[in-house]
């Protein structure tokens, strides 16, 4: 097979890449250390188990708020000023957590889990910056390459994790620290990116669409409705998974190994998910993304042994990868770059909205919706179901309309 060459022009584009990729795996290995811990030292905090994985919601509500203002500085500023000012959300939650952890304080860890949702929300431009100065060639293998960035990150968090979990009196203290020390080092990366300001609007410069206007535009409303369902439920089942497992008899090492295989899922068919989108169409790929989403809910309903934790959280990481990567190109390749900012920041802000409120579900469907884990692990994995039905509705209709259109 003769391999793509790209022009000339992608070469400040590949650098950047390069540059996004060291910080999706060294500031992003965060992101499995606080899911990993959040809903176990949540439980120990809260007076309520319901409330276990409110500082998970609390990241992802956090994420949400923050989506739209980070968007409109990096529209006025550049990536790097949001990238910068998430890295330093990112060391501030992870101190007042600390701090939380430290007062057995339950309101301020979830300060300190608020304050982390705005680096989740600058994490999620990553994959946006990417797209910047690549041509629309280079464009969805660009966003592929820097997500799969993630692959070492699920291996360097849930490793951290090991060796600080338990590494000081209080419990969780020790992985907390060193949240701040990966924050505090990989925003130094920021420095080498190379992506010219967006240069400031003038009164005769195009302004785009609406809102509402880009929300009736049918490609674009299905891109954010396959991404919220992708990401949502991902969101859902993993941040209920380290509680399911320790609740059906495991331990803690178990949970780790098993938010690592999900993670290495999630990110490591990045490698090739731009070029079959490529060859293949982005539609197809997100329906591909979907079907795994619904085979990881059958295999988590089919039993509580560890096999049916990882093969579930392994599907579910790769469904999320074609499904969540797909509506981001297809998003991508719909708007004007004048609209770049006002499109993107309305996406992650749904995006993050529709997450939000299925991580607070998962822990209310996790600890009471049954009366025992079992039970509530089968509530989890069931919610998915109605949801699945909405993406697969949306694609489908997506299609038939596109058809509609060749014919007339």
């Amino acid at each position: 097979m003769t391999d793509v060459i790209f022009p000339d022009t992608d070469r400040t584009a590949r650098r950047n890449v390069t540059i996004l990729v060291g910080a999706q795996a060294f500031l992003g290995a965060q992101m499995p250390m606080i899911f990993v811990l959040g809903g176990l030292a949540g439980q120990s905090l809260a007076s309520n188990p319901c409330f276990a994985t409110l500082p998970i919601s609390l990241i992802v509500l956090g994420s949400m708020l923050a989506a739209q203002p980070l968007s409109a500085l990096m529209q006025r500023f550049g990536r790097r000023a949001g990238f910068l000012t998430g890295a330093a959300f990112g060391a501030m939650g992870a101190g007042v957590g600390a701090w939380g952890l430290i007062e057995q304080s339950f309101p301020i860890f979830l300060l300190g889990s608020l304050l982390t949702g705005g680096y989740m929300s600058a994490h999620g431009f990553y994959r946006f910056a990417a797209a910047d100065t690549a041509s629309d060639a280079f464009r969805p293998k660009a966003i592929s390459y820097v997500m799969a960035g993630g692959l070492l990150s699920a291996l360097i968090g849930p490793q951290l994790v090991k060796l600080t979990a338990d590494a000081m009196v209080v419990p969780f203290l020790g992985t907390y620290l060193a949240v701040i020390v990966v924050n505090v080092l990989g925003a130094g990366l920021f420095v080498f990116l190379d992506i010219p300001k967006p240069t400031p609007p003038d009164e005769n410069s195009p302004k785009g669409r609406t809102k509402l206007e880009l929300l009736r535009t049918p490609r674009i409303a299905v891109a954010i409705i396959c991404a919220m369902v992708s990401y949502a439920l991902m969101n859902l089942v993993m941040t209920s998974t380290p509680l399911a497992v320790v609740g059906c008899g495991f331990d803690k090492a178990n949970a780790a190994d098993i938010v690592s295989a999900h993670v290495l899922a999630m990110y490591a068919p990045s490698f090739f998910t731009g070029h079959l989108i490529a060859r293949f169409g982005v539609e197809r790929i997100v329906g591909i993304g979907l079907a795994l989403l619904a085979a990881a809910g059958a295999v988590a309903l089919a039993g509580v042994e560890l096999t049916n934790f990882f093969g579930a959280l392994v599907l579910l990481g790769l469904g999320w990868n074609f499904g969540f990567i797909g509506a981001t190109a297809m998003l991508a390749d719909s708007h004007r770059p004048e609209e770049r900012g006002r499109v993107q920041g309305m996406n992650d802000a749904l995006v993050f909205g529709c997450v939000t409120l299925a991580s607070l579900s998962s822990g209310g469907l996790m600890n009471c919706a049954g009366g025992t884990a079992e039970q509530g692990w089968s509530a989890v994995n069931l919610a998915m179901l109605p949801f699945l039905v909405l993406a697969f509705g949306s694609l489908l209709w997506l299609w038939i309309r596109r058809g509609s259109a060749r014919i007339a």
